[in-house]
């Protein structure tokens, strides 16, 4: 079964908008916690270290 799980700093509730990460075979899973049982996207564990990286030096920020 695969364990998904959210950061622990995410709120609860309608201000829980996060994603959730799970470990899929070397690869890393990301989907929307709003919808769980929706879609989500398969990244390189190495590519998903590279992103993870950018968004936290606000590569991605919107303005």
């Amino acid at each position: 079964m695969t364990q998904w799980r959210k950061s622990k700093r995410s709120g609860t509730g309608a201000q829980s908008d996060c994603v959730e990460v799970a470990n899929l075979s070397g690869n890393i899973g990301v989907r929307d916690s709003k919808d769980p049982s929706g879609p989500h996207i398969t990244l390189p564990a190495e590519l998903f270290r590279q992103l993870a990286k950018a968004i936290k030096h606000g590569a991605h920020d919107v303005p």
